[in-house]
């Protein structure tokens, strides 16, 4: 139930951002041609908690470049103890950044695609500190 409010909450947002006149960072294609359904792809976040950490994270949250850098709440599962969300209709054919949120603070999924240098001040914002430096995710997006 939760999960479905924040999906739905992303949607009613993301449409109020296409109809109110602000564009969003990026577009596949021009406003007056029909949006092909095939050009976005459900794509689900999973966060398992670490067995030995005490106590469980507060919240879960992914923000990237599919969710124009705003903050989308994953759910707890107690039976996987795993924190999960669906994002559907996440733009295809294209590379995203992304990074995870637990308790507010940066943390890497390790079923990212790879990781890149931060680019502009969003990513720089949420940025994830490795051996090699800053980084953020990245997430693959190839439809058929």
């Amino acid at each position: 139930m939760i999960m479905e409010a924040a999906i739905a909450s992303y949607v009613e947002w993301k449409s109020r951002t296409q109809t109110s006149g602000v564009a969003p960072k990026a577009t596949l294609q021009p406003e007056a041609e029909p949006r092909d359904q095939r050009l976005g792809f459900t794509k689900v976040f999973r966060w398992p908690v670490p067995a030995d950490q005490q106590p469980l994270p507060r919240t879960v949250e992914v923000v990237g470049s599919f969710t124009d850098w705003r903050k989308i709440s994953l759910v707890y599962d107690k039976v996987t103890r795993t924190w999960q969300v669906a994002l559907h209709n996440v733009p295809g054919n294209q590379t995203h950044r992304y990074v995870l949120l637990v308790d507010g603070k940066p943390t890497y999924d390790k079923t990212c695609d790879g990781l890149t240098l931060p680019e502009g001040p969003d990513e720089t914002e949420w940025q994830i500190a490795t051996p090699r430096g800053p980084r953020v995710m990245l997430l693959f997006s190839q439809t058929k």
